[in-house]
């Protein structure tokens, strides 16, 4: 079986340099890093959990707690932040809050009675939890104060906005699911940034505002800006559902381009989050905090990238 000793031989290292590169601890370069965990994956080593917690007291697992694995955005998180977890030599509990405050407040409650290490939190809407007495790291966005990585909603809805100004487009409306969630308003006032002082806005929420949809494009709405790419589905059903075409009588668009953006006929424009690049973030953050290291004093915005697609085109 591979071992660190063999993994620092191979490499021309340390054994304690190895060490630190498969936790996250210690200052080891992130090339040297990556050539260790590379390595260590082509030897097939696999950490000891028993060993690391008689040595270090440490069980060698992370808690992450999700809003609503339902939603096709969370599992692609977790999936990253496991990877990211296990690249570490990380094992992971998830817990879903499923859409309960409640709920989110017992899964961390449980997370903390199994023992693990510390615990990344993709939060409920309009909540800001804590873990008691243990490293946390927060995926949310800025307006959190306890944020520690996301992607720039702000950034991405900018780019969404400008995107729509720069068609021609002179009336929007934007849409949002829920007044409550941080990540919404985020998106929004991005928009609205992108948008400039020069075209008409005006905000639709929830099922009462997808019901209004058709109206307001009868009124010379010409793009409506989801927060979400399902809000956008929901929002092309009621709009073809009216007689409406999209990009034709109405442009459309979304947010955090989902795998089924590009089955949507038209394909959906959209933005992109690198959630690869947030777990990683993530991960690092924790496992500093977790070795004893100061929590960094802002959060950190990973941008987003414009996809655009056929669902957006100049009014006519």
């Amino acid at each position: 079986m591979a071992s660190i000793k063999q993994i620092a031989q191979d490499i021309g290292v340390s054994a304690a340099t190895v060490s630190n590169a498969l936790t996250g601890k210690g200052r080891v370069s992130k090339d040297l890093a990556d050539r260790i965990r590379a390595r260590a994956d082509e030897l097939g080593y696999r950490p000891s959990s028993a060993a690391r917690a008689l040595k270090t007291g440490q069980s060698g697992i992370i808690g992450l707690v999700m809003p609503d694995l339902t939603n096709p955005l969370f599992p692609r998180i977790a999936q990253n932040l496991s990877i990211a977890a296990e690249a570490r030599g990380l094992g992971i509990l998830i817990a879903d809050s499923r859409g309960s405050e409640t709920r989110q407040t017992e899964a961390l409650q449980q997370l903390v009675g199994r023992g693990v290490d510390g615990v990344v939190v993709v939060p409920q809407k309009g909540t800001s939890p804590e873990a008691p007495g243990l490293p946390m790291v927060t995926i949310n966005t800025a307006r959190d104060p306890r944020n520690t990585v996301s992607a720039d909603h702000i950034g991405g809805g900018a780019l969404i906005g400008a995107h729509i100004r720069e068609l021609g487009h002179g009336h929007v409306v934007l849409l949002g699911g829920d007044r409550v969630s941080d990540v919404q308003q985020d998106r929004m006032r991005g928009m609205r940034e992108g948008l400039g002082p020069s075209v008409r806005s005006e905000t639709a929420w929830g099922d009462a505002g997808l019901t209004a949809l058709p109206g307001l494009v009868g009124q010379g709405a010409t793009a409506i800006l989801a927060t979400s790419d399902l809000l956008a589905l929901s929002a092309l059903s009621e709009l073809s559902r009216a007689g409406f075409s999209v990009p034709e009588d109405v442009s459309l668009t979304g947010f955090d381009d989902l795998p089924f953006a590009t089955a949507m006929h038209p394909a959906l424009t959209t933005t992109a989050q690198d959630v690869s690049a947030i777990a990683e973030h993530a991960l690092e953050v924790l496992t500093g905090l977790i070795a004893g290291a100061e929590r960094p004093e802002t959060g950190h915005a990973v941008p987003m990238q414009l996809v655009p697609r056929a669902s957006t085109a100049a009014p006519r």
